[in-house]
């Protein structure tokens, strides 16, 4: 069982569970103040390490109109300052060469969207870096060919990776959640996260941009911590309807506090 390590937080699945949370995109440096610190107290006051996320770019939108974000040099100069300011580790999503070598050198952890999970040049590139890997499962993938993904970047030395499940094409415009995903990845030694925030995605389904259903978020995290992982994504905002991006499948900032209660119960009868 491998334990990553990432500026004072210890990810294992064996471990009591970290909590990677934050907006879908970075909006302002402010707005990402606002949420660190409210997310981070969230966590803190209930003794949950907390990883901020947050993405300088969404490469990956349904149509030409779906916005982006601040792009890559403002977006990691905001992360180095949440990082500082808060002391907490931060993760952002990476998804080329170029981008991996230029994060790598200002967050904790480059995490692979799903569509790029078997992007090798990529993979290598990231774990080249040293930071650790936080990589989506595909939605094409069963849970057993992660063990390739793992084995792609673990070439280069670095074995600090995490695989993250967040659901698998099911029909169009639906994703289904399998947990027997969640043990079959761990199989590997690797942590094993749940992102609950992505599984409840409809996957192109408004048309011009991806809906969900952000009420089946607490329901999902819930069944991960009874099943086992070492970490919880959520993508977690003030005003979802309003967000730039991702806005049907966030969690409202002010339901973080209930459903963290629900889920630290439940990780510490699983793993008790």
């Amino acid at each position: 069982m491998k334990t990553v390590d990432v500026n004072g937080v210890s990810i294992a699945n064996d471990r009591p569970f970290a909590l990677l949370a934050g907006p879908c995109q970075l909006e302002s440096l402010d707005h990402a103040r606002m949420l660190a610190e409210q997310i981070g107290r969230a966590a803190t006051e209930r003794g949950i390490p907390f990883i901020f996320k947050a993405s300088y770019d969404k490469a990956n939108r349904t149509s030409l109109s779906g916005k982006r974000g601040l792009g890559i040099e403002q977006g990691l100069e905001i992360l180095a300052t949440v990082r500082e300011e808060f002391g907490c580790p931060v993760v952002t999503d990476v998804h080329d060469v170029e981008q991996a070598q230029r994060a790598g050198e200002v967050v904790d952890i480059l995490q692979i969207p799903a569509f790029l999970c078997r992007q090798t040049d990529l993979l290598l590139a990231a774990g080249e870096t040293g930071r650790a890997i936080n990589v989506k499962k595909g939605q094409f993938l069963a849970p057993w060919d992660m063990a390739n993904v793992a084995e792609k970047i673990a070439s280069t030395g670095n074995d600090r990776i995490m695989l993250c499940e967040r659901g698998t094409s099911f029909g169009y415009n639906t994703l289904v959640s399998d947990f027997r995903s969640l043990p079959i990845m761990a199989e590997t030694g690797y942590p094993v996260v749940f992102d609950a925030t992505h599984s409840v995605q409809q996957p192109g389904g408004l048309g011009g941009s991806t809906g969900g259903k952000r009420e089946y978020v607490p329901v999902l995290a819930a069944a991960a911590m009874a099943v086992g992982c070492a970490a919880v994504f959520m993508e977690v905002h003030e005003d979802p309807d309003n967000a730039p991006s991702d806005g049907p499948n966030m969690l409202k900032l002010q339901d973080l506090p209930a459903v963290l209660d629900r889920l630290k119960a439940l990780d510490a009868i699983t793993k008790g």
